[in-house]
């Protein structure tokens, strides 16, 4: 079989790194595929899949209904779960009204927090776009009133002298009673769906060698996660990687399905869009 190159976009966070080492590493091969790996923040991502730049990629759930007509969601690699949300933070607390008067600054327009955030607080002004890394220093600062943070910042924010405002992912949980979809990994349909589902099912297989041995990426989470320290990097895959990213699994389906039905609601996406899963193969 001829091998066919395909670019694979991901974050440098600890979850991703973790998940996608035995991967990109050889160490899980998916037949006739050969991945060149692109690192990215997400939004960045967004953008990179928006422009059809990216065969298989990290998407942001909020991002994922404007990509169905050229990506298709793959059912294993994503960060889905309970606990694990976007927080608000700011020097001082302040109430959900409140927050339509603040100046927020947020991890990018096309994110599920941002799409959270506009749910929870439909009022609020349009958030200022920043590097997730850059939001609480800017809080801090005094820049903006008030950050929403994602990723291992909700470890560190009160080493940042900040407040937590609400958890939007305690808000999800307890409105909806589903885990909170917060990032998935798209294919675009035009690589035909045998190769989709062989992409798939190598990631799959990634995500299970990473919990089968978790020390073998250490040093490859570690060359990406910057300035975190190994402990705050632990305590960031095992909050974000769970038995979803092996597969989405069926309360994963709803919850996903449940976020684009309120985001359609609310005006802020379209409610036509393709499926955004392949059919399951009949047996």
């Amino acid at each position: 079989m001829q091998t066919t190159e395909l670019t694979l976009g991901y974050s440098p966070c600890p979850n991703d790194t973790f998940i996608f080492h035995a991967l990109v590493h050889g160490v899980v091969q998916a037949e006739g595929l050969r991945f060149t790996e692109r690192l990215e923040d997400v939004e960045t991502l967004n953008r990179l899949a928006a422009g059809g730049e990216l065969d298989v990629t990290k998407i942001s759930y909020g991002a994922a209904p404007g990509l169905l007509r050229d990506y298709v969601l793959l059912r294993s690699g994503g960060a889905l779960g309970r606990g694990c949300g976007p927080l608000i933070v700011a020097r001082e607390p302040f109430s959900r009204e409140s927050l339509a008067g603040k100046r927020i600054a947020v991890p990018g327009r096309n994110t599920t927090a941002n799409l959270l955030l506009r749910l929870y607080a439909p009022d609020a002004a349009p958030g200022i776009e920043r590097v997730y890394s850059e939001i609480m220093p800017a809080v801090a600062r005094g820049e903006v009133d008030a950050g929403l943070i994602i990723h291992e910042s909700r470890f560190t924010y009160p080493q940042h002298g900040l407040q937590r405002v609400v958890d939007l992912g305690e808000w999800w949980e307890q409105t909806t009673g589903l885990p909170i979809p917060l990032g998935g990994i798209m294919a675009r349909r035009a690589l035909g769906e045998d190769a989709i589902r062989r992409v798939d099912d190598a990631i799959r297989r990634s995500v299970e060698h990473a919990f089968a041995h978790p020390d073998a990426s250490r040093e490859y989470v570690r060359a990406h996660a910057q300035e975190m320290d190994d402990a705050v990097a632990r305590q960031h895959i095992d909050l974000y990687v769970n038995q979803h990213s092996v597969d989405v699994g069926e309360q994963g389906e709803r919850a996903i399905r449940e976020l684009f039905d309120r985001a359609a609601s609310a005006g802020i996406i379209p409610a036509d869009h393709p499926a955004p899963f392949l059919e399951p193969v009949s047996v």
